[in-house]
Formats: C-alpha cells, sequence, structure tokens
C-alpha cells in the first residue's frame, strides 16, 4: 500500500482509509460485531493503516474500533471526533446537538480515549464547529491535550476557511475532513490552495459519492430500513437518471483498466492532489479489497486530461441531500 504524510503530524498513513461509520450508522442496521472485527483486521492485513469513526456513529463504532485494532495497535493511525454531543428533533428533523467548550471537549477525549482502549488518539477532529465557541479556545484545547499526550494531532470537518485560518494560527491543523468525489467537488474552490498553502492533509469522505459512483445503484434499488440513501437526493431516480453519463464515462475507463468502476474513481481522488486521502467505507469483505486496490490503479496523464476535460463538460447534478 503507498503511504502519504499526514499533514504536519509526523504520522504516515496509507493512501487510501477506512471509514467504519456504515458499520452502525446511516446505511441500516449495525453491521455484525465479529464480522466487522475480521474486516477491519483484514483491512490492517491489506496495508491500510488509516481508521476513522465518531461517537455520533454510536459509542459501540470507537468499541468496535478498540477491539478490532487493540492487538495492531502500534501499526495504526486512528481518527474520531468531538464537537457533536447528540441529536434532537427539529420541524420533525433530527438536527445535532453541538458543544466544544473545553470543558465539554475534556469529557469527550475521555470518553473515546476509554472506547477506543488507547492512551493517546491519533487524530482528533472537531466534527462540527460550535457556532458559540471561538476557533481559538477549540485549538488552545487541543495545543493543551496534545501537550499532556491525549492526542497527537488534530484537524476539523466541514469548517469555513476563516474559521481554519484562526484554529490554525493557534495549533497547526494536520487534517480537513470534508466530502469529496467526482460528484461532489466544492471542496476544489479554495480549500485545496490553502492545504497546499498550509502543508494540511485533506481526508475524503464519500469517495464514492455514498457508493453512486461505483455503478451498483440503480433507480429500482431497494434500500433497507434505516439506509438514508432511501432519501438522500443523490438516489433519487431522475438524479441517477441525470447522472448516467458520469457513470458511463468512468465505467469507460474502468473498461480500458481491466478494474472495477470503484477503483478508477478512487486513482483519479488520488491522482488529483498528492495530499487528499480518500477513505471509503464498507462492511463487506470483497468491497474493502476492492477499494484499497484503488492505490494501485495507475491512470496516464492522457487518462487524467482525458477524464477532466470529460468531466468539465458533464452536467453533474450534486444533490446529495
Amino acid at each position: 500500500m503507498k503511504m502519504r504524510e499526514l499533514g504536519n503530524s509526523g504520522l504516515r498513513v496509507s493512501a487510501i482509509g477506512l471509514g467504519c461509520m456504515g458499520m452502525d450508522h446511516a446505511y441500516g442496521k449495525p453491521a455484525d460485531r465479529d464480522d466487522m472485527v475480521k474486516l477491519i483486521r483484514r483491512a490492517v492485513e491489506l496495508g491500510c493503516n488509516f481508521f476513522d469513526t465518531a461517537v455520533v456513529y454510536g459509542e459501540s463504532n470507537e468499541e468496535l474500533l478498540g477491539e478490532a485494532l487493540a492487538p495492531v495497535r502500534e501499526q495504526v493511525v486512528i481518527a474520531t471526533k468531538f464537537g457533536i454531543t447528540g441529536t434532537k428533533i427539529v420541524s420533525d428533523r433530527p438536527q445535532h446537538i453541538l458543544n466544544s467548550t473545553p470543558e465539554s471537549i475534556r469529557e469527550q477525549v475521555e470518553g473515546s480515549l476509554k472506547r477506543l482502549k488507547v492512551d493517546c488518539i491519533d487524530l482528533y477532529y472537531q466534527h462540527r464547529i460550535d457556532p458559540n465557541v471561538e476557533p481559538e479556545a477549540v485549538a488552545a484545547t487541543m495545543k493543551e491535550l496534545m501537550a499532556e499526550g491525549k492526542i497527537k494531532a488534530w484537524g476539523l470537518s466541514n469548517a469555513p476557511i476563516d474559521y481554519m485560518k484562526r484554529a490554525h494560527a493557534v495549533c497547526p491543523i494536520a487534517a480537513i475532513e470534508n466530502q469529496y468525489s467526482m460528484m461532489w467537488r466544492e471542496t476544489e474552490k479554495g480549500l485545496f490552495d490553502f492545504c497546499e498553502e498550509l502543508g494540511i492533509s485533506f481526508v475524503a469522505y464519500s469517495p464514492l459519492g455514498n457508493g453512486f459512483l461505483s455503478g451498483k445503484y440503480t433507480k429500482d434499488t431497494k434500500y433497507e430500513e434505516g439506509d438514508f440513501r432511501s432519501f438522500m437526493g443523490r438516489f433519487k431516480p431522475e438524479v441517477i437518471d441525470h447522472n448516467q453519463a458520469l457513470l458511463k464515462l468512468i465505467a469507460e475507463v474502468a473498461e480500458s483498466k481491466n478494474a472495477p468502476s470503484a477503483q478508477v474513481v478512487l486513482a483519479w481522488e488520488l491522482a488529483q492532489k498528492p495530499f487528499i486521502i480518500p477513505i471509503p467505507g464498507t462492511t463487506k469483505l470483497h468491497r474493502l479489497e476492492e477499494n484499497l486496490g484503488g492505490a494501485d490503479i495507475e491512470l496516464t496523464i492522457e487518462e487524467l486530461d482525458s477524464l477532466n476535460r470529460a468531466l468539465t463538460k458533464i452536467d453533474v447534478d450534486e444533490t446529495h441531500f
């Protein structure tokens, strides 16, 4: 497995990591614990050393990683998050409860350390910004936790660039985690320049567009209860129809490389910038092996140019909620 630097942290991570959210959250009922322990350990065997979780995915998600990775703790980099302390219902829709006060962060980090069965968290993200807490206060708390050996590095997820700049000035950010894929490229507008300028890694969640870009979902696909793709915009029949040109383009390149579409999508993403680290998620062993194999696909300059030119001409509907 090829490796990439994790910002300024001194940590090196596999070019493709594993997002663990779907094992407990958002894609139907939680997956079988024993199966997921086997899957996570298989990922390590395949060279993946970067694992992403969050307490909001369910406390059992952190506990799962803690159990699965305990035998190989020194070989892996574990990322988890703070800042979302629960949910509440507002106008019949769930809404995050946000709390990033220094006191709350300290309480949250202790909970995560215990569930993950570790003495130190490798990468600790602020999952969502708290409008009631200044970025300087959050960054100062991160600096203290680093000095105390509770965390090695920290990052931000879905934060405005100005917020990032202010936080980074107090305690350097190692990574930013945002959505990025062929069908969601908003992050290219300014954020990549910011990362490049300051030596920050960009960790891309949903690099396969929640599975859409794998080409394995159609407008007739039925989703199990609790799978949020059943109401996501990009899985609506009319949006799937609209985006067929994108799927066709990916499939054509995949056929020429004798590779699955998912591998071409991940190879394309890795080729965009050397600081991008995709973290596709899965609960299936064969998909895990397929996704991690994306790091071995080499797209030529001509293939990349052709793909990027074609992407600029395709009217992609970026609806995702």
